[in-house]
C-alpha cells in the first residue's frame, strides 16, 4: 500500500462542509484515511480574500498510483464545484493537493511531488507537522518540523474553533 499525503482547503461557504465532503469522497474513491489533522484556519496565501481558508491534512493508504490519485482528486474537486480557470490564486470551494506520495519524487508536466509549495506555506506545514512532524522531505532532506521552523511565510494559521 502507498501512503499519500493530501491537503484540503476551502474558503467558500460552507467551508467545513466542503472539507468534510471531500474527505469522505477521498475515503471512498482513493483509500482509507490513515491519519487526519485538526481543521486549521488561515489567511489567504497568494491573493487577497475577505474569507479565510480552512485547511486539513490527511494521510491516505491507497493501492493507486500517483497519477491515478491525481485523476480522482481532480474529479472530486469538479464534483464539488471547483472550476480551474488558470488565472492564478483565487477563492475556491475545494482544493486538494498531493503533498507527498510515499517517499517518491515525481516530476511530470501535470504532477510534481513533493508539492513544491510545502516549505514556503505555513497553512500547509502547521497541519502537516501535527500528523507527520518527523517525515523527511525526500528532496530537501529535512523533516516537516524543520521545514516549519525555517518557513519564511508569516501569515497566521490557527486551530479552527468550530471543531466537531
Amino acid at each position: 500500500m502507498n501512503k499519500v499525503v493530501l491537503l484540503f482547503g476551502s474558503n467558500i461557504e460552507p467551508r467545513l462542509s466542503f472539507l468534510e465532503e471531500a474527505i469522505q469522497k477521498v475515503s471512498i474513491s482513493i483509500g482509507k484515511i490513515f491519519q487526519l489533522s485538526l481543521v486549521y484556519e488561515s489567511e489567504s496565501w497568494g491573493f487577497q480574500s475577505s474569507q479565510s481558508f480552512l485547511n486539513r491534512v490527511a494521510i491516505v493508504e491507497t493501492d493507486l498510483s500517483a497519477q491515478q490519485v491525481l485523476k480522482r482528486v481532480l474529479a472530486i474537486e469538479s464534483e464539488l464545484g471547483r472550476q480551474r480557470l488558470n488565472e492564478g490564486y483565487s477563492s475556491r470551494q475545494i482544493d486538494i493537493d498531493i503533498l507527498y506520495f510515499d517517499e517518491i519524487i515525481i516530476e511530470e508536466p501535470d504532477l510534481i511531488v513533493p508539492h513544491p509549495g510545502i516549505p514556503n506555506r505555513r497553512f500547509v506545514l502547521v497541519p502537516l507537522v501535527e500528523i507527520a512532524e518527523n517525515f523527511i522531505h525526500p528532496v530537501l532532506k529535512m523533516s516537516n518540523a524543520e521545514l516549519l521552523q525555517k518557513c519564511s511565510d508569516k501569515l497566521k494559521v490557527w486551530i479552527y474553533k468550530a471543531q466537531k
